[in-house]
């Protein structure tokens, strides 16, 4: 039985989902995981969302408990060689926090690709929408948000945001032959319907040139997830 490494909740997720060639991603594809596609479109995803209650081995680090986090990842599978079972997941880019202490420990115990920047963000309610922004100064500042309905409601038996949230493992390319592996655990979220958004992020400088074709491309979709208390178990090692 693996051990609770982080207890948190994960809340007001915004999604912003591109189409990508496979061929862009290749190079960083971990060892022994394959694409997982969705109506045979491969996804990457800009992820903006609040870290809350955070506790690491049970403990709250002072001043690291509630903070901001945003992502660019895409999904995969592996098979697992005992179960025989897919393990759906998904593989990170660069996961941005305002946070250094997260940071090492992210990189360290799970060899993630974890930065420090400045962060914000930005919660309004008003009578019929939810407006969420967030945003990260890499040279410059960069932001994306949303406005949304106010009521949330559950995600759809098959839809491109359940294939899209229930994918609950981390993979990670150590190097050519060994991959790390992590689970993450929470119940299924229930999603908004976003109305409006706007996306103002320099791709290609914050996570380079194979990148920047995103700046002028426009989502394929956009939701807003509630999100829900998570846990993430201890890490292992996939390798020959």
């Amino acid at each position: 039985m693996k051990k609770v490494f982080l207890k948190a909740e994960w809340r007001k997720l915004i999604i912003v989902n591109y189409k990508i060639d496979k061929g862009v991603l290749k190079e960083h594809l971990p060892y022994k995981t394959e694409f997982d596609l969705w109506n045979n479109i491969c996804y990457i995803s800009l992820v903006g969302f609040m870290f809350l209650n955070t506790k690491v081995k049970g403990i709250r680090i002072p001043f690291h408990v509630n903070f901001e986090e945003v992502n660019l990842r895409f999904y995969v599978k592996h098979r697992d060689e005992i179960t025989g079972a897919w393990k759906r997941g998904v593989v990170f880019f660069r996961e941005i926090v305002p946070k250094r202490a997260i940071v090492l420990i992210a990189n360290t115990i799970y060899q993630e690709k974890y930065n420090y920047m400045k962060m914000n963000h930005k919660c309004g309610i008003s009578d019929d929408s939810l407006k969420i922004s967030y945003a990260f100064k890499d040279h410059i500042w960069n932001s994306f948000n949303v406005t949304a309905d106010i009521k949330d409601s559950p995600i759809k038996a098959g839809s491109e945001e359940e294939f899209i949230t229930e994918h609950y493992w981390g993979y990670t390319k150590v190097n050519e032959s060994k991959t790390s592996e992590y689970e993450v655990r929470h119940p299924r979220w229930n999603v908004y319907k976003v109305k409006s958004y706007n996306i103002h992020v320099d791709f290609e400088r914050s996570y380079g040139k194979e990148f920047g074709y995103l700046n002028f491309e426009k989502p394929f979709s956009v939701f807003l997830a509630e999100g829900s208390e998570i846990k993430v178990m201890k890490g292992s090692d996939v390798k020959r």
